[in-house]
């Protein structure tokens, strides 16, 4: 990735030459490589720099001043943005460079990933914490098991009004059984007392005569 810094080496104004000479002091101290390029004798650069900047970027005049800076061909910004990553510690992300091991960015990007990476890991805890307190499946199981139990307990005593119920009308049958006997008894009785009662009058006709 190669930086680039579109510069007006013959501008008569002051202030551009001093933001030019300040984000060059400052990617050179930074040790960034870039490629100046000047807009002011070469129209190429002048042309492809205005180009390429983003409208929404462009001043109200709709031409944009140097310094400009692109990583390759994506913009990254003017001079303003530039001093406000300088002043924020995020020059390498400005320009879409990773930041050298032990520098300040590179520091406050660890600081960051250590904050994202332990809310990452307490809302992990928070969902391990949510799956640990889930009702066991041998508790989930209790309440079906328990209307298995009373289920069972239903039939046993279905079961044990039937045989009650069984037992009642063997009991009946029987005490029909009983009562049958007794009307036949009773009926064998009266037929013994009219076979006797025609003995006794046939004996006392045979007198008479």
């Amino acid at each position: 990735m190669v930086i680039k810094v579109f510069l007006a080496s013959s501008s008569g104004s002051t202030a551009i030459k001093k933001k030019q000479q300040d984000v060059v002091a400052f990617l050179e101290a930074l040790k960034v490589d870039y490629t100046p390029l000047d807009i002011a004798c070469n129209e190429e650069n002048r042309m492809w720099m205005r180009k390429n900047v983003p409208e929404d970027k462009k001043p109200s005049t709709g031409i944009p001043l140097p310094p400009q800076i692109f990583n390759e061909e994506s913009y990254c910004g003017d001079y303003d943005t530039f001093f406000d990553a300088k002043e924020d510690n995020t020059v390498y992300a400005f320009l879409g460079l990773p930041p050298p091991p032990g520098s300040k960015e590179a520091e406050q990007a660890d600081r960051t990933r250590i904050v994202e990476n332990g809310t990452q890991e307490d809302n992990e805890a928070e969902r391990n914490l949510g799956d640990a307190t889930e009702v066991p499946v041998k508790e989930r199981n209790g309440d079906a098991h328990e209307e298995e139990e009373r289920a069972a307990d239903g039939e046993g005593d279905a079961g044990d009004e039937a045989a009650a119920g069984d037992e009642e009308e063997e009991e009946e049958e029987e005490a029909d059984e009983a009562h049958v006997e007794d009307e036949e008894e009773q009926e064998e009785e009266d037929l013994h007392s009219e076979d006797e009662e025609e003995a006794e009058v046939q004996e006392e006709e045979e007198e008479a005569e």
